[in-house]
């Protein structure tokens, strides 16, 4: 590399950003290299601000619920978080040299037809899981309010928040979802920034107040899980973070120039998604080592049960926190859900798609609010199937990366369907479903099919390995078929 290149490709471009008011131009279409500008550290603030929520917290009590001890825990959540997140950032450079959205260059693998498949698991993946954060948010800080104002929005009980509440924390935090995502990429890359900082000494304040309920001499002790604990609790971890954004890799990356390193977009996008969580989740396995009976509420609600423990001054920051934390990841939810929607072959504008997915997830969020509080653990289980689904897709287009290293990932794929990428999909989702097991009744039926009832309930069943495996076999079977598809293929189909 001539000192020149290194130069192009570790200074800032001296393109200014567009500003922030101006509502996104771009959808599908490549970014324009004369639009480039910022650099690879910019990454950081989007991918923090995603991990900043308090469910982080419970995050950890939810890993040593799996037969972990303390410090096992937090090695498994560190080593689970680290690699699920360095595939998103793999992911980001692919961004950074084309211009284009994830869901976009994932028509070069599948076809301009065959991605409509895993572009519907990034859909509804990203739908589901931005209703299910407004919705958290939305209970979570109608809880506060009720203690901050129990005439006004608490019941006869005192305790228990009233529906006005509920619905008044769901509209707030829904509109200003949508209103972010409709501005688009500048405005995000913005916001996301200020929420990581406030939300962040928000957060260092919260757990200064709750420091007498944590006990670092717990760390040693615990009961210590076997092989297969482990390996279960790094699955687990990657399932909770990273592989939960592996469709949105290339969203936020691809304003930054073409000569960016891709060194430093996988590093900083990595840090930023793994760094915060990771905090809140160290917090989360002491809370459940030194305070086991909150660390039981805070499992099945995060943001009220650890709001009782809390002084009345600091209700109304911290309400700021837990609301700000669901929001920033529905942030970024909503933006790539409109890009995949685009992605299905929707002929809306972008803006629009971002109007469309925030109708959908008032309908999701009204009816786990008021019709069915129940259906949380079926929807959180069936996400956890998409997830097996979207570990193949991640598979396959990293070997696609893989393969155009030297020629370029072209955003647009020359067939309709690329047959290798379909087959390895759905073979490797079947495959890795069969080795899953959920708690939910109704899906338990529906995987675990290659598992005995004896490796169900034991620790292969416990370990979901599906996830893995799915990754795997995803891969091995592209890097295969691809090959072969080339070598059959006429030569001006290549």
């Amino acid at each position: 590399m001539t000192q020149q290149q290194s130069r192009e490709r570790s200074e800032p471009s001296a393109v200014p950003p567009a500003p922030a008011r101006a509502v996104e131009r771009h959808g599908l279409d490549a970014v324009p290299e004369d639009e480039r500008h910022g650099t690879a550290r910019s990454l950081f603030w989007p991918w923090a601000a995603s991990g900043l929520s308090l469910l982080g917290i419970a995050y950890g009590i939810y890993l040593m619920g799996l037969g972990l001890s303390p410090v096992q825990a937090l090695v498994t959540g560190t080593v689970g978080y680290t690699l699920s997140f360095l595939l998103v950032g793999l992911i980001a450079t692919a961004g950074a040299r084309t211009g284009a959205p994830t869901m976009a260059l994932s028509r070069v693998p599948f076809g301009a037809q065959g991605n409509k498949l895993p572009t519907l698991f990034s859909y509804v993946s990203n739908v589901g899981w931005e209703t299910v954060l407004v919705a958290l948010s939305s209970l979570g800080g109608a809880a506060v309010l009720a203690r901050v104002a129990p005439g006004a929005f608490a019941r006869s009980d005192g305790r228990t928040a009233t529906t006005a509440a509920q619905a008044l924390c769901f509209a707030v935090t829904a509109v200003a979802v949508v209103v972010v995502g409709i501005f688009g990429h500048a405005l995000i890359m913005t916001v996301q920034k200020y929420l990581t900082w406030t939300i962040a000494v928000l957060t260092v304040v919260y757990m200064a107040l709750m420091a007498d309920r944590v006990e670092l001499s717990a760390l040693g002790g615990g009961t210590w899980g076997g092989p297969g604990a482990m390996v279960g609790g790094v699955v687990f971890a990657m399932t909770l973070l990273g592989l939960g954004w592996v469709n949105c890799g290339a969203d936020y990356s691809r304003y930054l120039p073409r000569t960016t390193s891709g060194r430093a977009i996988t590093g900083w996008t990595t840090l930023g998604g793994v760094l915060p969580p990771l905090v809140l989740l160290a917090f989360g396995v002491l809370l459940n080592a030194g305070a086991p009976e909150l660390a039981g509420a805070a499992a099945a609600d995060p943001v009220s049960a650890l709001a009782a423990q809390l002084p009345t001054w600091f209700l109304v920051p911290y309400l700021l926190t837990a609301v700000g934390g669901f929001a920033a990841g529905a942030i970024m939810d909503i933006y790539s859900s409109g890009m995949a929607l685009l992605a299905l072959g929707v002929p809306v504008r972008r803006h629009l798609a971002v109007l469309v997915d925030g109708a959908l997830m008032a309908v999701g969020g009204w009816y786990l609010l008021f019709v069915s509080p129940g259906f949380f653990a079926t929807f959180q289980a069936f996400l956890s199937v998409i997830g097996v689904a979207m570990a193949a897709w991640t598979a396959v287009f990293l070997v696609e990366q893989w393969r155009r290293r030297r020629t370029g990932f072209a955003p647009q794929g020359p067939r309709a369907l690329g047959w290798p990428a379909v087959f390895s999909l759905v073979v490797a989702t079947v495959v890795g479903l069969g080795l899953i097991t959920s708690a939910d009744p109704h899906l338990a039926k529906a995987v675990g099919f290659l598992l005995t009832d004896s490796a169900a309930r034991g620790t292969l069943g416990a370990m979901n390995l599906g996830v893995v495996v799915a990754l795997v076999v995803a891969g091995a079977l592209y890097a295969g078929t691809a090959a072969l598809a080339d070598r059959t293929a006429p030569e001006g189909a290549r």
